[in-house]
């Protein structure tokens, strides 16, 4: 039997268990050359496969088999992503983002990090690019994937360093924060107390878990950073790099806006209805079809690990092994810097121990020339690298390098994964995340044996001047990294006295930590954290359906304390304070009000960003919140007398735009807040004339916004352990295990996903073996 056939034998294999239901299933054969042993696949009713062999090696070889069988395009786009390779495919529209990615040189510093990995690590990645290599050896070009198909190319051979790559495309997506440094330097022109109010983080709603705020705290800007005042055509670059960074990432499912993506939390078994703690995550990403997690549970006579992964990385992400169950959401650390680089007339720059020359690097990009046909042209780039890093810029006649973690061969994204997939204590947990050099994260953690905890792991640069809130000066010594945050003084907590930790993204740490600043700078505004913290505090005998409430809350005290700020003043057409007047704050797909108040609180926030001339970002998640409730006279407009004639004002703006025939027309009743904060998963060739149509998935019935904890299509994933039953476990992805449209198991998820319906993720051997629809036997 070839394994060019298994999709159609798979679907039938499924319909007539279906049929037949109670029938034993009947194993299949498949002969795969490079195991030692022959390999067990289960898969469920969701197409999950439940993959069990006698060793490591024939693990993540069959690992690699199976998750390409799904989604070999998917993984062969995202290693393109970070290559700098999609040109070759798509031409002269995505050169620029190739170029971005170029000159980071990520496949190189691939190529280094392999010398650094764990031993047992580097292994897995070998032995799951044979088994990715194996089945792209069963395909020909009439059973390749669609995408191949269409764009008229066949895969090369899947490396180690691919999955390596994959990881850099998560650093970028979480902890890409250069663009705030130049903002931070350009509104020094700001009077001192608006300049206090816009790098103040500190809310009455924080939920900080480790420290105190110290009275006198206010700003998050330090001292030490010696650089001139940034050029607007600096700026203007900027946001054209953020723009190239948000195309890049969205095609690949990885863009998280603002870098506020997930929310997890651990409850102790005292607060539990059965006295064994529970683990909840949802990392929170940009819709993508197919999605970027990947369901998998693995087994060895060693060790049994289920949750999801990467398509593209052995092992498992984030999930529990028979021990342990841990979760992660982004801290968003400052782990960039910029620096300006003095050049002299021979090409050399400026270093404290006098001139140097750059590195030199030309990267050969391959580009198409007609998108319907496969011959490409070569491009080349020169990249210059000082001591600090690449030059992003010489455009404006400065050049600015960046410096990046992320650029460190030794700083990697998964050994800490593997070896948590095989911790079984908070000891072996805290070993693993030693080792975490990815985009810094809370990790939360629930043991078998009642334990809870956190811990906010990542490698977080020390400066040996400033905190690098601002650039600087390359010429001088100020902005050197002297190291990182020692491990033991990161934050975290083990079995805390209220036995709940809750993270969101938001300012863990109070004012009072040693590096508060750096720690905290860019992180999230509190109110997806708050509001999961004020529905569990109170409670007791929690159960899973209780945590799976809280995932799916909708109700934002951002929106309905504007909602009533605009009531209480009368500060709205009658139409708008009949719509406002009665709501309860919950964003459901079908509120009308939620629509109404949000297009108001946009067109607010930019009017106050336009008088103050600072971005409109900040004067929305910084400012708005309480600048309306305290009638801040230095943040009202000037054109405006005061803050009621500002919201009547944008009332009207809102009416009118919502009225618009092109977006919602003048019947009120289809005013939607579901038709604005749609469910669009992207796939890179739904837009392709013809053929783009089958990739397309539009939904509009999905509740939530990004100020509460359920943000609607933006939650990638759902996980909900309980390490008193495994097989209670719920897991879930938006869409399906598969990559190709036309399979059952494209978007069989998405209902689940949608109204919180338990997906039960067994785990046990005796659990998996009964929920198995279909088993294939790899030999």
């Amino acid at each position: 039997m070839k394994f060019r056939n298994y999709p159609v034998i798979l679907l039938g294999i499924i319909l007539i268990a279906a049929a037949a239901a109670g029938a034993q299933t009947t194993a299949k054969t498949i002969s795969v050359k490079g195991l030692q042993k022959t390999v067990t696949v289960r898969r469920d009713a969701r197409s999950i496969p439940y993959i069990e062999a006698a060793s490591d090696a024939d693990l993540y070889f069959a690992q690699g088999f199976v998750t390409a069988s799904d989604r070999l395009w998917q993984m062969d786009f995202m290693r393109r992503v970070a290559r700098g390779q999609l040109s070759e495919l798509f031409g002269e529209r995505v050169l620029e983002e190739d170029k971005r990615w170029r000159r980071m040189g990520f496949s190189g510093i691939a190529e280094r990090s392999m010398a650094t990995l764990d031993p047992g690590l580097r292994k897995a990645l070998e032995d799951y690019a044979r088994g990715v290599n194996a089945y792209i050896a069963t395909l020909d070009k009439s059973t390749l994937p669609v995408e191949f198909r269409v764009l008229q190319y066949e895969p090369t051979p899947w490396m180690a360093t691919d999955t390596l790559c994959i990881g850099k495309i998560l650093a970028e997506g979480l902890s890409s924060t250069w663009q705030q440094d130049l903002i931070r330097a350009s509104i020094g022109f700001l009077p001192a107390d608006k300049l206090r109010d816009i790098t103040n983080n500190t809310t009455p709603f924080d939920l900080v878990l480790y420290g105190k705020d110290k009275a006198d705290a206010k700003t998050l800007t330090g001292g030490g950073n010696s650089v001139a005042a940034v050029p607007e055509s600096l700026l203007k670059l900027a946001e054209r790099d953020a723009e190239l960074r948000k195309s890049s990432l969205e095609r690949a499912g990885f863009y998280a806006e603002d870098l506020a993506a997930s929310n997890n939390w651990v409850i102790s078994g005292k607060r539990t209805a059965d006295g064994k703690p529970l683990l909840a995550n949802d990392p929170h990403l940009q819709p993508a079809a197919p999605n970027i997690w990947y369901l998998t549970h693995l087994s060895t006579p060693q060790n049994r690990v289920a949750g999801v992964t990467f398509p593209g990385v052995p092992g498992i992400v984030l999930g529990h092994n028979a021990f342990i169950a841990w979760g992660a959401t982004n801290v968003g650390p400052d782990v960039q810097d910029l620096y300006r680089e003095t050049f002299n007339d021979r090409g050399e720059y400026k270093t404290p121990a006098g001139w140097e020359k750059t590195i030199v690097r030309t990267e050969l990009i391959k580009v198409r020339k007609n998108l319907l046909k496969p011959e490409t042209e070569t491009q080349t780039l020169t990249v210059e690298e000082t001591r600090h890093g690449p030059l992003i810029t010489d455009e404006v006649g400065q050049k600015w390098a960046l410096k990046w973690t992320a650029r460190d061969p030794e700083n990697q994204e998964f050994e800490a994964f593997f070896k948590l997939n095989r911790a079984r204590d908070w000891t072996e947990f805290e070993n693993a995340l030693k080792t975490y050099g990815g985009a810094s994260q809370n990790f939360v953690y629930a043991a078998v044996k009642g334990n809870i905890g956190w811990y906010a792991a990542g490698k977080i640069p020390l400066r040996r001047t400033g905190d690098g809130s601002v650039p600087y000066d390359g010429a001088t010594n100020e902005g050197d990294w002297t190291g990182y945050i020692p491990f033991g003084e990161l934050p975290h907590l083990y079995n805390p006295p209220e036995g709940l930790i809750v993270t969101a993204n938001q300012r863990t740490v109070g004012t009072d930590y040693k590096y508060y600043g750096i720690m905290t700078r860019d992180a999230a505004n509190p109110w997806r954290a708050r509001r999961i913290y004020e529905l569990l505090k109170d409670r007791k005998n929690v159960t899973m359906d209780d945590v799976r409430d809280v995932q799916r809350d909708v109700f934002s005290r951002v929106y309905k304390d504007l909602a009533d700020e605009i009531v209480k003043r009368g500060a709205a057409s009658p139409e708008t304070l009949a719509a406002l007047g009665g709501w309860d704050g919950r964003m459901t797909a079908d509120s009308k009000a939620g629509l109404i108040v949000n297009e108001i609180r946009m067109c607010v926030s930019k009017k106050i960003a336009e008088d103050s001339k600072i971005p409109e970002w900040v004067a929305r998640e910084r400012l708005l919140y309480w600048v309306v409730k305290e009638n801040s006279a230095r943040w009202l407009p000037k054109s405006f007398n005061n803050y009621a004639e500002l919201l009547k004002s944008c009332d009207e703006s809102a009416r009118k735009s919502l009225s618009d025939p092109k977006r919602f027309g003048a019947d009120e009743t289809k005013w939607r807040w579901g038709a604005q904060f749609a469910a669009n998963f992207q796939h890179p060739l739904a837009l392709a004339p013809l053929i783009g149509e089958q990739f397309k998935m539009r939904f509009t019935n999905v509740d939530g916004s990004p100020l509460t904890p359920n943000v609607g299509p933006y939650v990638s994933m759902r996980l909900i352990a309980d390490p008193g039953n495994w097989d209670a476990t719920r897991h879930v992805i938006p869409l399906g295990e598969s990559g190709d449209p036309q399979s059952p198991f494209w978007k069989d998820q998405f209902e689940l996903w949608r109204t919180g319906t338990p997906a039960i993720f067994p785990f046990t051997k005796a659990a998996v073996e009964k929920s198995a629809t279909d088993v294939t036997l790899l030999k």
